[in-house]
């Protein structure tokens, strides 16, 4: 008769509980891919407000993490803001977005209380991922592919990097900020993320493969970057989730954190390449 505290039998309970979230995170997926698929390829009014709205989802999770407390009128007030920041887009373009973003830093100064440079950053941070997004996106066929390329890499950064972690193990990347997270995770997203990318890439680009390849790598790494950021706050305030909204992911801000660097690299590749009106076509062809 085996020991309770028998290693094999806690090594296999342990496995088979890993895996006990894998439906609800497919289907959640799954729903996330349809909605920004079908947001991208539609563009203008309907992806700006998408954008808008999604990122102001996860500006209200950073507002109440941050703050200590429910969400308050201030914040809801900031969180209408963020969202109109995106929706103003198509119409005002950046500089409509940015005055937006700017009144709401304002009036979370004015507010007061605590956390109030959190709240600020946050602004800062979501406020800038909403213009990139749509500066990127634009409105021709080149945004749709960026986004594609984009949106490839970060996903199949975090898919490899989840499967392979769970299934493998091994040392831990940083235990300090992300107990969870191993090497074998990071290796292996960074892998199939920048395969992934690099195909993507050939089949929508002409260009040189191998400046796909390295963009692919970067972005990997950045999604895995702002992963570890994002743990790195939420420890800080002792969260261990930033919301229940996706089941099987936790929060927005749980979902959305690879992206943060990613979308802004491209957004300074494309503008550093071919200016800030054709960002994705900066990004895709050299």
């Amino acid at each position: 008769m085996s020991d309770p505290g028998d290693p094999a039998l806690d090594t296999t309970g342990g496995r088979r509980n890993l895996w006990t979230d894998l439906g609800p995170r497919l289907i959640s997926a799954l729903v996330l891919i349809t909605l920004t698929a079908t947001a991208l390829f539609v563009g203008s009014y309907f992806f700006a407000a998408v954008v808008g709205a999604v990122f102001a989802g996860a500006y209200r999770e950073w507002e109440t993490m941050v703050s200590r407390a429910p969400l308050t009128s201030t914040g809801i007030v900031l969180v209408g803001l963020l969202a109109l920041s995106g929706m103003i887009f198509p119409l005002l373009g950046a500089i409509g977005s940015v005055a937006v973003i700017a009144l709401a830093c304002v009036i979370a100064v004015g507010a007061r209380g605590e956390g109030v440079w959190w709240r600020v950053l946050g602004l800062v941070i979501y406020g800038a991922i909403i213009i990139a997004a749509l500066v990127m996106r634009g409105d021709t066929i080149s945004g749709v592919w960026a986004g594609l390329y984009l949106g490839v890499v970060v996903w199949m950064t975090d898919s490899a990097a989840l499967f392979t972690g769970r299934q493998i193990g091994g040392e831990k990347l940083a235990p300090d900020i992300s107990p969870g997270k191993t090497w074998s995770g990071a290796l292996g997203g960074l892998a199939l993320g920048t395969g992934a990318g690099l195909i993507v890439w050939i089949l929508v680009t002409d260009s040189p493969w191998w400046i796909g390849l390295v963009l692919s790598a970067v972005i990997s790494i950045l999604g895995q970057l702002g992963d570890l950021s994002e743990s790195a706050v939420k420890r800080h305030f002792r969260v261990k989730d930033s919301g229940d909204i996706i089941p099987g992911h936790g929060g927005l801000i749980d979902r959305l954190d690879s992206l943060t660097f990613g979308v802004l690299l491209v957004l300074l590749i494309g503008t550093m390449h071919m200016g800030f009106g054709s960002v994705a076509e900066g990004l895709l062809y050299w």
